[in-house]
């Protein structure tokens, strides 16, 4: 088993993140979802990619744009982004047969102290996620850190959409839930390389389809915010060819102190053995 990311998959990494926090740095009141779609397929071919969510299965945009109550998977058109909004981006990219996932929450002007509170938990249940996937660890280890750190939190995990390994296809097995147990599931292998993406609610986590029949949201209207990152599982932390919420450089993202202690705090009582 190799331990290196295939160079076509390290590069759609690096474009991908160059894409996102492009779109994420363009978000602001009046900003409609068709202007940052069209920014986001611009940086992606310009460096050499394709985006890997433009026809796939008939998605009809470059990113998905998922607003306040949404989850997953809106369609990014002619809707305004207003201040107090929260705004979760996914991003695919294609380069040379091999795909990259990734996405993040971003506050719009001034949000709400819930809406921090929300966007941060994502982050740092990502963090929480990554310290779990390595060689030996379990899919259940990584969704019981996930789900205890949320519920400690006050917020819920979407159990109705889950990470996935990704590679020459853009969703491959295995599942990789935000909820689970303790030693269940298939274990991690050195040079697998995986989508992780904790999906937060802040009510309940049941989710109604929209009529265009791609949008998730919330049942009940509550907020949502989603954090994804393509990693390679090695022995040690993962490598993760998509750090996109580095530049979020607030407390409680990864690269924050508080994100460190929280970490640390969910992983003394989930380890699996």
């Amino acid at each position: 088993m190799t331990s290196k990311a295939p160079a076509a998959q390290v590069k759609a990494g690096e474009i991908a993140t160059a894409a996102l926090q492009a779109v994420a740095d363009k978000v602001r009141p009046g900003v409609s979802g068709a202007e940052l779609d069209r920014l986001a397929e611009q940086v992606i071919r310009d460096r050499g990619g394709v985006p890997a969510f433009k026809g796939y299965r008939g998605f009809p945009a470059t990113i998905c744009l998922s607003i306040n109550e949404q989850v997953v998977h809106g369609i990014p058109g002619d809707r305004k982004l207003e201040d107090g909004d929260l705004a979760s981006i996914d991003i695919g990219v294609k380069v040379d047969g091999y795909y990259v996932d990734t996405a993040v929450t971003v506050a719009v002007g001034d949000s709400s102290p819930e809406a921090d509170r929300l966007r941060v938990a994502a982050d740092t249940a990502l963090a929480i996620a990554l310290f779990q996937a390595r060689d030996g660890h379990t899919i259940g280890d990584l969704g019981a850190a996930v789900e205890t750190y949320a519920k400690e939190e006050g917020f819920a995990v979407v159990r109705d959409c889950v990470g996935h390994g990704i590679g020459t296809g853009l969703h491959e097995d295995p599942a990789i839930p935000n909820y689970g147990k303790k030693g269940k599931g298939s274990r991690f292998s050195a040079g697998q390389t995986v989508a992780i993406e904790p999906m937060l609610v802040a009510g309940s986590p049941h989710l109604a389809m929209a009529e265009d029949h791609w949008t998730l949201s919330t049942e009940d209207g509550s907020l949502a915010a989603h954090a994804e990152e393509t990693v390679l599982i090695t022995e040690e932390e993962p490598v993760r060819l998509t750090p996109v919420t580095d530049f979020a450089a607030d407390p409680g993202t990864l690269s924050g102190e508080k994100a460190g202690a929280r970490v640390i705090k969910a992983t003394q009582h989930t380890e699996s053995r």
